[in-house]
């Protein structure tokens, strides 16, 4: 009975001395008006001498462990709510292991500041036309010259390459299938995929020849290669039909490979599993046995066979661009634009929030890069006007954008300081035309591509 007694105490003693020593403390963020959870929300908790920050998730939550019984700072920032400051007494004295306060801030109203919005300089330029052949995508080669998708009547029923300097059309080839689109790799190579196939395309002088490349061996092993440098492999697992993927990089001296960073969607992950919960009974039969198979978690064969159709799904956009010697991501479920060095080490990171209302601002979940210069610039639409937005990724800033000249632009490419695009007037009888547009800027040449 005296030991019993004696193991009592001291787990009470040291109960006691566990709560007085820290105690967690969850703050929940909701904004003031609508009750909704406030996301990427900046706190900083400021208690005796320390500091912690944190930022609250898709909950609009954080924690953090802070002493017991001492004053403590609550300090939140967002851009698009008025920052606010609690102090609150850390107390354990309830005997709860975990304290929970809750924050509301309101929406920011009067100090909204609209992007001011240049003209391009000059008017737009037709660079190629035609009375028989429409224009439906092009490229522009390392040599300066044009590589047009074009068709007559219809792409699928037959579509023609055309090799283009800029005055004179130097050769023509028809294409082998029933084309679809062009497209770039790493190496700054195009290509013309089909239903069937994806055709590499070899252009010397005036020649042009093609290559024949399995579809699905080109989607397996070169398009998910998104960069490269002299010796390093740029790449992601990126699945449409899931809400996370990772970024890595690939040393082609040692062959050794290296996560860079994991980009996820909290919310869209935590909708996609409780799919499963809702599933019927030979749903979740079928999703057991195919984990059983495979490995492959049942929650998530049931959320990339049916949440994925639903109009709530949403695939995710975080883009990698490489220049010179800075690699940026842009994460934009965190609100981070990340800058790592050549070797995938993180050096730097900024907020960007030119994502946010994309009703208001016409945001596209486009970033398009000038494949001479490497900067960086957002596509923006509002009433079927097209936005060119630079970006500063020192700063992760838009202080303004680029309205071009023609509504309903089509193929919006960036090449040294200049756009070019596909458009035919409204209503119109022309073929769809390649022009392009002076962009108010002079950016020097930089570094995109490997020069092997």
């Amino acid at each position: 009975m005296r030991i019993f007694l004696f193991i009592l105490l001291t787990l009470f003693v040291f109960s006691s001395y566990s709560q007085s020593d820290s105690i967690t403390v969850l703050v929940k963020i909701l904004d003031k008006k609508f009750g909704d959870p406030i996301q990427n929300v900046n706190s900083l908790v400021h208690f005796n001498e320390d500091k912690i920050y944190a930022i609250s998730n898709s909950k609009g939550e954080f924690r953090v462990k802070v002493p017991n019984n001492v004053m403590s700072s609550f300090q939140l920032s967002h851009p698009q709510f008025i920052s606010i400051k609690h102090e609150k007494r850390i107390s354990g004295k309830t005997g709860l292991d975990t304290l929970f306060f809750e924050f509301k801030m309101e929406f920011i109203r009067s100090q909204e500041i609209e992007d001011m919005v240049v003209s391009a300089p000059g008017i737009p330029k037709v660079i190629y036309q035609s009375k028989r052949l429409h224009v439906e995508d092009f490229e522009i080669l390392k040599d300066g010259n044009f590589l047009l998708l074009t068709y007559s009547k219809r792409l699928k029923k037959g579509s023609e390459l055309l090799l283009f300097d800029g005055k004179t059309v130097l050769n023509t080839f028809q294409v082998p299938g029933n084309a679809e689109q062009l497209v770039r790799d790493y190496r700054g190579n195009a290509h013309v995929v089909c239903e069937e196939n994806v055709f590499g395309i070899h252009v010397q002088g005036k020649n042009i020849g093609i290559s024949s490349v399995p579809k699905n061996y080109f989607l397996t092993y070169i398009s998910p290669i998104l960069d490269t440098n002299k010796t390093k492999l740029y790449f992601s697992n990126f699945n449409p039909d899931f809400p996370a993927f990772e970024y890595f990089t690939f040393d082609q001296l040692d062959s050794s490979y290296k996560k860079i960073m994991h980009i996820e969607d909290d919310l869209m992950m935590e909708l996609y599993r409780a799919e499963y919960k809702w599933a019927d009974v030979r749903t979740k039969l079928w999703a057991k046995n195919k984990e059983i198979q495979t490995g492959v978690d049942a929650e998530v064969w049931v959320g990339a066979n049916y949440f994925t159709q639903s109009i709530y799904y949403k695939e995710l956009y975080a883009p990698l661009f490489h220049r010179n010697d800075s690699v940026f991501v842009f994460d934009y479920y965190k609100d981070k634009l990340f800058t790592y060095n050549e070797s995938g080490d993180l050096m730097d990171s900024t907020s960007i929030y030119h994502h946010y209302n994309p009703r208001k601002t016409g945001w596209k979940k486009q970033l398009i890069q000038d494949k001479v210069t490497g900067q960086l610039y957002a596509l923006y639409d509002r009433g079927g006007y097209s936005y060119l937005g630079w970006i500063n990724v020192l700063t992760g800033e838009i202080t303004e954008q680029v309205r071009l000249e023609y509504r309903y632009i089509e193929k919006i490419e960036i090449h040294n300081n200049f756009v070019y695009y596909v458009y035919r007037p409204f209503e119109s009888p022309q073929k769809k035309y390649l022009y392009h547009e002076r962009l108010p800027y002079d950016f020097g040449i930089g570094s995109i591509y490997s020069e092997n």
